[in-house]
């Protein structure tokens, strides 16, 4: 009796505390999506709806550059990270990496603030200007940290005979590496892209440590933004990076899972 008594209680107890946690992330970004069409200059009470503050998004020429920004710096990081990422796996034809991909896991368990840090000592070090050059470095490393496991964690998964079988009929490593891997990787290597493209676009301390004041991000500029108190207009383009985000995420979750159906 008292063993059906604690099991129904903990059966109460955690449907409860899950939606008390969810209700605890998602009612906040409820309420700056709602107030983002309220039509008050002070987003305290609601007056009326509008869209006024999406429109003024569009004619303030700092956000502009600043989402301009975001995207060249994603996009560079992207493609740097796949590179390396699909270089790295071509080398796994030739020599072992396991060692390598193992140290990628690093990146992961070290806190960015510590890789910010150590990222703009060697720069400072080495008297790298800070700008473009530093901010893509910074985000390409981190976004290593996603794309090799991504990308390796497929590779394994991959039947090594049709390797072997490519090579034995006389195939060159690059030809087996092109023509076979890179078909059967595609799916991956479109939602680690997806991936590391969100966390690039939506990351805020390593573009804060190595920018050096030169070139302003779009998580740089809310942050400028928001010193000065929140503002309807903060709302609506938080709700812009939110839905962007969502749909990016969306995407990502729908390429894993064909990848690993087909």
């Amino acid at each position: 009796m008292i063993t059906d008594s604690s099991g129904g209680l903990r059966r109460f107890l955690l449907p409860l505390m899950t939606l008390f946690v969810y209700a605890f992330l998602y009612i906040p970004i409820a309420i700056l999506i709602v107030f983002s069409f309220n039509d008050a200059v002070f987003p305290v009470h609601w007056n009326s709806f509008t869209l006024k503050w999406y429109k003024q998004l569009l004619h303030s020429p700092e956000i502009i550059q600043a989402w301009i920004n975001s995207l060249i710096i994603a996009a560079s990081s992207v493609s740097l990270s796949i590179l390396m990422g699909l270089g790295l796996i071509y080398m796994s034809l030739f020599v072992p990496v396991r060692a390598v991909v193992r140290m990628s896991y690093l990146i992961l368990v070290a806190p960015e603030i510590v890789l910010a840090v150590g990222l703009l000592s060697v720069l400072s070090y080495l008297s790298v200007p800070l700008g473009f050059g530093s901010l893509i470095v910074g985000h390409t490393l981190i976004s290593l940290g996603f794309v090799i496991p991504i990308l390796f964690d497929r590779f394994s998964e991959l039947n090594p005979n049709i390797i072997e079988a490519s090579l034995d009929l006389g195939a060159t490593r690059w030809q087996t590496f092109r023509r076979i891997l890179l078909p059967q990787m595609t799916p991956t290597i479109f939602a680690a892209a997806l991936l590391v493209f969100t966390l690039s676009f939506d990351d805020f301390l390593i573009s804060f440590f190595c920018t050096g004041g030169s070139v302003q991000t779009i998580s740089l500029y809310i942050f400028a933004m928001i010193r000065s108190g929140v503002s309807p207009v903060l709302n609506a383009l938080s709700t812009v990076i939110i839905v962007a985000s969502s749909l990016l995420v969306f995407a990502f979750c729908l390429v894993r899972v064909k990848s690993r159906v087909f």
